[in-house]
């Protein structure tokens, strides 16, 4: 029961990442944003998400993990409240902003719970399933879930969706999340740390984000990334003198951790091509509808639901984590190669229904095991960081793939169209583009996974065991 409270916390945010979009046309015509300003309706949700995850992480290790998520949903919910509320597009935007903070506090204690809660390697994996499902098709219920209330009631009801989930979410929260002892403030918080970790995070997705309106040679761009560097390597040199630091520099040296955080922002940067760039490609080249748009990446609820029964568990405990989780990564590839594939004029079977429920299939098959690498590894006392640090690599790495992506496919296709090309065929190839360069993505994941993780995974179910004497003492 506690671990279907964590889920319900994870869908508010998963629906939140892809929900917005399909309303965006909807909230620029009635709180009249320009065509610049409207971008920071996600924007400012990506920022704070970002910028704050690691310090959410840690302050889970040090107050109590319970404490900081059932925080970070009141915040959440709050802000959804003003969202939905908002009068002009200052309250908006500052919402979002609050509901990024929210998201990252509740965010970063999800992974850690699951990973203290459930001890036993079969009771983990199964657990992460779940948490896949939830943290990867609610993505593609929020497109359909978006489209229905945006057409059928009003943008705002994206946003007033939260209150009553969010509300009961505390309530059960309490009730049944077992409350846990931080490792405490002792030797006091590393405040200067916490500051430049995240100012560095955050400035650093600025950057991505603004790349899409400035470009990537700009002085935007180009400034805020320096600005980033600076920061972070301020940081590494406060976090390697200070007595409490608020990011332990042993968690660098964990193998599964560092190597399934960029192996998860690789994947994360093909899932964000595909939900964002395949939801442009369905809506202004066929010509979908908010609603259809949605229904057109159900298979994706389809393989991950089956998957997410305890299929991937069994192989898993049968075959390995990496060997499953490089099968997964292969048979997104070939998702991905399928979109790249698709015309001005393609039906949807079998081409891309096939497409969608290849990449489900490989993300369902690939996340769990990648998850259970990660955390395995990690020290009670650590897991709140080591949440927060892949969660990190998720969003962010996504964002900053995605914007890459995006870019190189818009600049494809302006080019194309300069040759002379029409708009629409040339707007195709930069999708193809983008889905090709994605899938070569995960063929670097693959080989990264193979190279890093393969000690790593295999030693995974003895660390978890480990676990349950380190829980106990």
């Amino acid at each position: 029961m506690a671990l279907v409270v964590l889920c319900f916390a994870q869908l508010m945010i998963t629906l939140d990442t892809t929900i917005v979009n399909v309303a965006l046309p909807a909230i620029q015509d009635d709180l009249h944003f320009s065509d610049a300003n409207l971008t920071w309706i996600v924007n400012a949700f990506l920022v704070t998400f970002g910028g704050f995850m690691l310090l959410a992480g840690r302050l889970g290790d040090l107050l109590g993990r319970r404490r900081v998520f059932i925080v970070g949903l009141v915040i959440f919910t709050v802000a959804s409240a003003l969202c939905g509320f908002a009068p002009d597009q200052g309250v908006l935007v500052g919402a979002r902003l609050l509901q990024g903070v929210g998201a990252a506090l509740q965010g970063a204690a999800i992974l850690a719970i699951i990973a203290t809660e459930f001890p036993k390697p079969d009771e983990r994996a199964r657990a992460m399933s779940a948490y896949v499902f939830v943290a990867v098709a609610g993505a593609a219920l929020g497109l359909l879930v978006g489209g229905v209330l945006t057409e059928g009631i009003s943008w705002r009801w994206i946003f007033l969706v939260n209150l009553p989930i969010g509300v009961a979410t505390i309530i059960v929260g309490r009730m049944l999340i077992p409350a846990d002892i931080g490792i405490g403030l002792d030797q006091g918080l590393d405040w200067i740390g916490s500051v430049l970790v995240t100012l560095a995070v955050m400035v650093g997705v600025f950057a991505v984000v603004g790349a899409a309106d400035h470009g990537w040679g700009s002085a935007w761009v180009l400034g805020s990334g320096a600005l980033a560097l600076i920061l972070a390597a301020a940081f590494l040199a406060t976090e390697a003198r200070v007595a409490n630091p608020v990011m332990p520099m042993r968690i660098l040296r964990l193998r599964g951790l560092m190597g399934a955080s960029a192996v998860r922002a690789l994947i994360a940067t093909g899932l964000f091509a595909i939900f964002f760039l395949g939801t442009l490609y369905v809506e202004n080249v066929l010509g979908y509808s908010a609603v259809q748009t949605g229904l057109a990446f159900l298979p994706w609820f389809l393989s991950l639901g089956v998957l997410s029964l305890g299929v991937t568990a069994r192989l898993v405990s049968r075959f390995g984590p990496t060997p499953i989780m490089v099968a997964g990564m292969l048979t997104s590839i070939v998702g991905m190669l399928l979109f790249s594939t698709a015309g001005v004029g393609t039906d949807y079977f079998p081409t891309i229904g096939l497409a969608n429920f290849a990449v489900g299939t490989g993300v369902g098959l690939a996340m769990m095991p990648l998850l259970t690498i990660a955390m395995g590894d990690v020290p009670p006392s650590d897991r709140g960081l080591a949440s927060g640090l892949i969660t990190v690599a998720h969003q962010v790495g996504g964002a900053l793939g995605l914007a890459v992506l995006s870019t190189l496919a818009t600049t494809h296709t302006r080019s194309l169209i300069s040759e002379g090309h029409p708009a629409l065929s040339a707007q195709v190839d930069g999708y193809h583009l983008a889905f090709l360069l994605a899938a070569g993505g995960l063929a670097i994941g693959i080989v990264v996974a193979v190279l890093a993780l393969g000690r790593a995974g295999s030693a995974t179910p003895a660390a978890s065991q480990g676990d349950v004497v380190s829980d106990s003492r």
